[in-house]
């Protein structure tokens, strides 16, 4: 049986549970995943390292006791990679969808989709397919 293209797309963003606000998959995040995946571990403790907010001596440990980890954009933001120590939400995404608007993602707005997301959307590969998820979360929207 062949699915319409609203069911295909109903059917990939069923899970909504790890897409953040601007329509990434953050399932997949291995800063999300730093805590209890050793392979996600190793990739974000050495770009930590590479950065200078790691010594070479630290690790998984460290990162975790400092809250260097994610856990989604209605997760709690002392662990949100977007707050600044002075609390403030640097992601602009989540600060008009989640903080001003009291929205999920930017699909359920009704300004959707406006032109500062459209020119995020350009950015990389990655903001590109969050952008077209979000587009088809909003087809599929009730």
């Amino acid at each position: 049986m062949r699915m319409c293209k609203e069911e295909a797309a109903r059917d990939k963003v069923d899970d909504l549970r790890w897409i953040a606000a601007c329509g990434l998959d953050c399932e997949a995040c291995t800063i999300r995943r730093l805590p209890f995946d050793e392979g996600a571990a190793d990739e974000v403790v050495a770009w930590y390292r590479q950065t200078g907010w790691l010594l070479p001596t630290e690790g998984r440990d460290e990162a975790v006791a400092r809250g260097m980890t994610c856990r989604g954009c209605r997760g709690d933001r002392t662990v949100h990679w977007s707050v600044d120590d002075d609390g403030t939400v640097s992601c602009w995404i989540l600060a008009c969808c989640v903080d001003t608007k009291g929205l999920d993602h930017c699909s359920d707005c009704a300004g959707f989709p406006c032109d500062r997301l459209v020119d995020w959307s350009k950015g990389n590969d990655g903001y590109a397919k969050a952008f077209e998820r979000l587009e088809s979360m909003h087809l599929t929207r009730d």
